[in-house]
C-alpha cells in the first residue's frame, strides 16, 4: 500500500516540535475549549472532544493538562467564547494553503492571516477556492525506530483496526483513516504499545506542487509565520517538501 508522505527529515522536525511545545499545548488547550463548549465535556458522547483528546495525546500533552482544560471549559466559571474559522488561499507560485484558527476576533484574526500571505507575495481567496483538492482524513505517523512491531505487524493491525491505507518511508510509517475511524485506530494502535510522532484528523491533497529553492524558503517562510499566530491552530499545503 503507498501513500505521500512529508515526514523526511524526522531530527529537524522534532526539534521544530519541541521549541514550539509550548505554543502547541496553548493551541490544543483551545481546542479542547471549543470541543466541550460545543457538545460537553464527556468524550464518549462529544466526539470531537474524542479526536481533539487524542490528537493532544499524540502531541505527549500530559493527562492532568488534558483533564484540567477539559474541567475548566465546563466549569461554571468559563466564559471564555472561541469561534473556528477557515481560511483559504494561495501561497508561493500557487501552492494551495488551508488555514485553521480558532478566534474571539474574526477581524483581528483575518487581518493578521491576510498580511502574512501578502507579505509572503500570496493571496487569500474566497471559501471553497482550494479545500477542492484536499480529502479530509486522520493521520497516525510512527517513527519506525520507536515501533514494537514488525512492518508486517503493524499493517494488519491498522488494517485490523478500520484503517485505509498503511505506508512505509524512509524513517516513520504512515497510517492513513477515514475521519470517524481515527480515534478507534488510534486507541487500538496505543493498546498495543504504539507511541506516534503525529497524529490528528488532516486536510490530505489530492495533487502537490514542487517548488525550486528561493519559492521553497518564501513558502516555508509563509508557514512559519501562520503557526506563529496565536489564533491558528493548523495549517494544511499542497507544497511538495
Amino acid at each position: 500500500m503507498s501513500g505521500h508522505s512529508k515526514w523526511h527529515n524526522i531530527q529537524a522536525k522534532k526539534g521544530k516540535a519541541d521549541a514550539a511545545r509550548g505554543r502547541i499545548f496553548t493551541k490544543l488547550g483551545r481546542e479542547l475549549l471549543i470541543a466541550v463548549k460545543q457538545g460537553g465535556p464527556d468524550p464518549s458522547a462529544n466526539s470531537k472532544l474524542k479526536d481533539v483528546i487524542a490528537k493532544c495525546k499524540a502531541n505527549n500533552m500530559p493527562n492532568d493538562t488534558i483533564n484540567n482544560a477539559i474541567k475548566k471549559a465546563s466549569g461554571e466559571g468559563s466564559n471564555e467564547t472561541y469561534e473556528e474559522i477557515t481560511y483559504e488561499g494561495y501561497g508561493t507560485n500557487g501552492v494551495a494553503v488551508i488555514v485553521n484558527a480558532s478566534t474571539n476576533n474574526k477581524n483581528r484574526t483575518a487581518a493578521d492571516v491576510r498580511h502574512i500571505f501578502d507579505k509572503a507575495g500570496g493571496n487569500l481567496g474566497t471559501t471553497g477556492c482550494v479545500s477542492y483538492m484536499f480529502d479530509k482524513k486522520g493521520v497516525i505517523v510512527i517513527e519506525k525506530e520507536d515501533c514494537p512491531l514488525s512492518e508486517d505487524d503493524l499493517m494488519l493491525l491498522a488494517i485490523d483496526s478500520g484503517a485505509e491505507d498503511f505506508s512505509s518511508e524512509e524513517e516513520v510509517y504512515q497510517i492513513t483513516t477515514a475521519p470517524a475511524d481515527f480515534t478507534s485506530v488510534m486507541e487500538k494502535l496505543e493498546q498495543n504499545g504504539i507511541k506516534f510522532l503525529e497524529a490528528g484528523v488532516q486536510m490530505i491533497p489530492s495533487t502537490y506542487v514542487s517548488l525550486d529553492e528561493k519559492s521553497a524558503e518564501k513558502m516555508q517562510r509563509l508557514i512559519d509565520n501562520l503557526e506563529e499566530l496565536d489564533d491558528v491552530l493548523e495549517v494544511f499545503h499542497n507544497w511538495e517538501e
